[in-house]
């Protein structure tokens, strides 16, 4: 490969790159999940900076996963990984919800079932379920 084509690969990479980046953040923008995050605790004055801690957090991790960086090495390498999964689930949940909040899934799906009461039974159990068959798959990775 020439030093041209290289240059030019990189550029494209750095654009799509640049252009999923883009589409994830206005994913996240649209559904509310830092301004709702914001108003459930009350501390609507910090938007930019969860906003700031979820492109640093993209940035970061898009670093160790390029240029294939592992925790093995690091002291307390696993509890790092424990904590960076915990918080990646808290994340892909508060998203999910934020989306089907945004989309009124919740409310579509009670009156489809006829329910009038346990909603937030089955919220929880699913919550529950997913959590559960994460640790469940984390622990048997090993």
């Amino acid at each position: 490969m020439s030093i041209v084509q290289i240059i030019i690969l990189s550029i494209i990479g750095l654009a799509g790159g640049g252009i999923i980046a883009a589409g994830v953040f206005a994913l996240i923008t649209t559904t509310g999940v830092m301004t709702r995050f914001a108003e459930k605790t009350h501390t609507a004055k910090y938007v930019r900076q969860y906003e700031n801690a979820v492109a640093f957090g993209a940035i970061l991790f898009n670093i160790f996963w390029v240029f294939e960086l592992n925790y093995e090495g690091m002291k307390l390498g696993n509890q790092l990984l424990a904590l960076i999964g915990l918080c990646h689930g808290i994340f892909v949940g508060c998203l999910a919800i934020s989306l089907a909040e945004a989309l009124n899934a919740t409310a579509i799906f009670a009156r489809r079932m006829k329910l009038a009461v346990g909603l937030s039974f089955i919220v929880l159990s699913v919550a529950l379920g997913k959590g559960v068959g994460a640790l469940i798959y984390f622990f048997s990775m090993n």
